[in-house]
């Protein structure tokens, strides 16, 4: 049987602390965060789940009135580039990053009722599992996006 790892990590649930966070990581990395970025990155935040592109578009669109497509992807592109947020790509949608000031591939738990993903922290295990899988194989890994899809606990009791 296998356990759950203990997770040490602390995860934020305030918008405020996770936009702190990345600005101070912003700081140290000598990264621009501009005014639409942390915008893009305030509305991540606050959707409190996945959230897609055209989603945020139009959340932006109630401020700037012209903001298109090129706009939301370029911000979207610079967070998930320097991992402030993550893109789950079953469902073609974004979830901030629990730790925005570490690098690291996470596991996604989706749930395909209510639509909440959680950040799986188990200190990169799988990751590293995955990596050594592909190297037996002689494959070069680039990149890993892990997402299982199911029901939460939540959804999970409410089908009982």
């Amino acid at each position: 049987m296998v356990t759950a790892p203990q997770v040490a990590h602390h995860h934020h649930h305030d918008a405020a602390g996770i936009v702190r966070e990345v600005e101070h990581e912003c700081d140290v990395r000598g990264l621009r965060l501009t005014p639409l970025r942390r915008e893009v990155l305030v509305l991540v935040v606050q959707a409190h789940r996945p959230v897609k592109a055209y989603d945020l578009l139009e959340s932006l669109r109630d401020h700037h009135a012209g903001a298109a497509p090129p706009t939301i992807y370029r911000a979207l592109d610079f967070l998930l580039e320097n991992g402030f947020i993550h893109k789950l790509e079953s469902i073609n949608a974004f979830v901030f990053c629990q730790h925005p000031a570490e690098a690291h591939q996470v596991p996604f738990l989706i749930c395909d009722v209510c639509e909440s993903a959680t950040e799986v922290c188990d200190e990169g295990a799988i990751a590293r599992l995955i990596e050594q899988q592909a190297h037996g194989f002689g494959f070069r890994a680039k990149a890993q996006t892990l997402e299982v899809h199911g029901l939460c606990r939540r959804c999970a009791s409410a089908a009982r």
